[in-house]
């Protein structure tokens, strides 16, 4: 049986962390204090704005996911607050998925039990490393023994819990994150968020391996990294199904599933990108950044959107394109045909197909293990 097809969602961000890491480029500050209660309010009235642009006839929301940031540094009434107002102005799924990112660091019994009774089903947590030299390295605010504690506590409130794992870290061995991975795998949890360590512009890290401070791992050795995580992840019974995702079947984040099924989003938030179906067509929304000018922005117009953009066709279908190669399933080809009314250059496809790179099975274009290695270059090279 195939995976559950994607809904419309809603993702709202909070930016405000109690630290920032060195190697994130998320749109995430730090500030001494907060106005929660003035927070959530605009956060309420820029959901109000995007409700009233679809009109009457508005989508089910199948899924919300509270990102950031450290969504976990908010209080269990701000996130109450903020779903009973979607619940208000959108129909909610029967079997809704609602995801908060936490931190350990900001972890607490007592606010998990709040947030579980605001009406959050999952919780995905942040570990990043199972040994303090790196979780230190990585500017974690956690360690070893405080990220295992929240995890336990998330697991005992939530029937829903996601781990995430940084691999490919400086020096990091093969023998090293195998030991790693399985001891990951074996606290049961039934998704896992893994990502390879990437040096973002414009951050700490960025400046520590131009001046030679940071050496990040090399190609070949991250490659091998990446395949001792499918094995292990394959043999623990949670396959990859996107390229950084690992599940239990029937596990799999809806969240993530909407986005790389090309699915309809709103982005509520500084710095939100959302993708909305709107009179015919796909609009990509970007609020302002800054959380202040995001919150003045509301105060003054009722929303912090600072662009408007209609996807042209051929972008919106390259988008679709790669968003969709990035799963295990892969792109149904048919359905791609019906909504953009192209489909794959099928002579390169052909090619990549006996280089290894793609397969099609059952009416679906698939990247190969090999294939996702470079799925940025295979999109090039068959988008229509």
């Amino acid at each position: 049986m195939g995976l559950r097809m994607s809904g419309f969602g809603i993702y709202v961000h909070w930016p405000f962390c109690a630290a920032k890491c060195p190697y994130c480029d998320f749109n995430s500050h730090v500030r001494a204090r907060i106005d929660e209660d003035a927070w959530t309010d605009a956060v309420v009235r820029e959901l109000e704005y995007v409700a009233s642009w679809q009109g009457e006839d508005r989508p089910i929301v199948s899924t919300v996911f509270f990102g950031g940031g450290t969504p976990s540094l908010m209080g269990g009434k701000a996130v109450g607050k903020t779903i009973d107002t979607i619940a208000q102005l959108w129909r909610l799924a029967n079997d809704v998925e609602i995801t908060l990112e936490s931190n350990p660091a900001s972890a607490d019994a007592a606010r998990f039990r709040d947030y579980r009774a605001g009406g959050v089903t999952r919780v995905s947590l942040g570990v990043q490393a199972l040994n303090d030299k790196d979780l230190k390295m990585l500017g974690r605010l956690h360690d070893v023994a405080e990220a295992k504690a929240a995890l336990g506590m998330a697991m005992a409130t939530f029937d829903r819990v996601s781990l995430d794992l940084i691999y490919a870290r400086p020096d990091q061995t093969a023998e090293a994150w195998r030991k790693e991975l399985k001891e990951a795998l074996a606290f049961g949890t039934d998704h896992l968020s893994l990502y390879q360590l990437t040096i973002e512009p414009a951050t700490p890290f960025a400046t520590l391996a131009r001046t030679g401070a940071l050496t990040p791992l090399d190609d070949d050795n991250a490659a091998s990294l990446y395949e001792i995580t499918q094995e292990l992840t394959d043999a623990a019974g949670r396959p990859a199904y996107e390229i950084s995702n690992h599940a239990k079947p029937g596990e799999e984040s809806r969240h993530n599933l909407l986005y790389w099924r090309y699915g309809q989003y709103a982005g509520v938030g500084p710095g939100a990108h959302g993708r909305l179906d709107i009179g015919g067509r796909r609009i990509a929304t970007v609020a302002e950044k800054l959380p202040e000018r995001w919150q003045q922005a509301v105060s003054r117009r009722g929303h912090g959107i600072v662009e408007e953009n209609a996807v042209p066709r051929e972008d919106a279908a390259r988008e679709h394109l790669l968003m969709n190669l990035r799963l295990a399933e892969g792109l149904d080809l048919a359905a791609y045909k019906a909504r953009w009314n192209v489909e794959p250059d099928r002579a390169r496809v052909a090619e990549l197909s006996e280089q290894g790179f793609l397969k099609t099975e059952n009416g679906r274009l698939i990247a190969t293990p090999q294939g996702r290695l470079v799925l940025n270059r295979l999109i090039a090279e068959i988008a229509a």
